[in-house]
């Protein structure tokens, strides 16, 4: 099955300091890939995986389950900490779910978090139909390209799969039971205007995180998809800069490259 436009992985192997970004529920690579490319060329190492059941249509979505898009993300991150000295994960949407729950599970080994628009909880109240409803409907209209700034597009799929739509539900209680085990340094950023993801999820996660180093910003002119909106610029720098505090190497890595491009 052929790939979306930018839906590809990407991978580039820089200095000691790694970061996993993960897209979010029914989009790609392509929503993050600004972002990999603004981080690889400060000299990070990058991961950005395409996750099972992504980038391709729809129906392909249906055979997934939270396990497998977690499996995969759990898999990246254990490959850059075999050649890293520090990894953070990056993540947008639902892939903010899977972050927390790298954190939780791997502790120190994860550096740092950086969210974008988390998705952790249910803002449909039809969402509790979903075990049944999944059976009889295949697919909802979908929820992409929630972006202010025109003439852009995440090219994410037009229908919502229901069967991963359920298991989407499941992996919001699993990652909600698990909060109080994140202890580590996060840069959250949200959207005062996000059709998709309500505020209530940026309030949980700050209410049920255990960390005590957290920033918080506001994408004042973007909506849900804000890594590819107005205040892409200043996420990718806020998280750059984020990564560089808690991390001395990365600032060798961004020497270190720039002679070599001088060079």
């Amino acid at each position: 099955m052929p790939l979306l436009p930018g839906a590809e992985p990407f991978h580039h192997k820089g200095g000691p300091v790694g970061v996993l970004l993960v897209h979010g529920f029914t989009g790609s690579p392509r929503s993050m890939r600004p972002w990999a490319d603004h981080l690889a060329a400060a000299g990070l190492t990058v991961a950005l995986p395409l996750l099972p059941g992504h980038g391709t249509r729809w129906q392909d979505m249906q055979q997934t389950r939270w396990e497998d898009w977690y499996a995969e993300v759990d898999r990246e991150l254990r490959a850059l900490l075999d050649g890293c000295e520090q990894v953070f994960v990056c993540a947008l949407s639902m892939g903010g779910a899977l972050a927390l729950r790298l954190a939780a599970q791997h502790g120190e080994a994860v550096s740092g978090v950086v969210l974008v628009n988390p998705s952790v909880r249910s803002d449909n109240p039809a969402t509790v139909l979903l075990p049944v409803l999944r059976h009889l409907v295949p697919s909802l209209p979908g929820i992409a390209d929630d972006i202010a700034l025109e003439g852009v597009s995440e090219y994410g799929y037009d229908r919502t799969p229901l069967h991963a739509a359920w298991s989407l539900s499941r992996l919001w209680r699993t990652v909600q039971a698990e909060l109080p085990a994140v202890r580590q340094p996060v840069l959250l950023l949200h959207s005062p205007q996000d059709h998709v993801v309500s505020p209530a999820n940026s309030e949980l996660v700050l209410a049920r995180i255990s960390s005590t180093d957290v920033t918080e910003k506001l994408c004042e002119r973007s909506y849900h998809v804000a890594t590819l909106d107005h205040d892409a610029a200043m996420i990718f720098e806020e998280s750059l800069e984020f990564v560089r505090r808690l991390a001395p190497a990365a600032k060798t890595d961004a020497t270190t490259d720039a002679e070599h491009h001088l060079g």
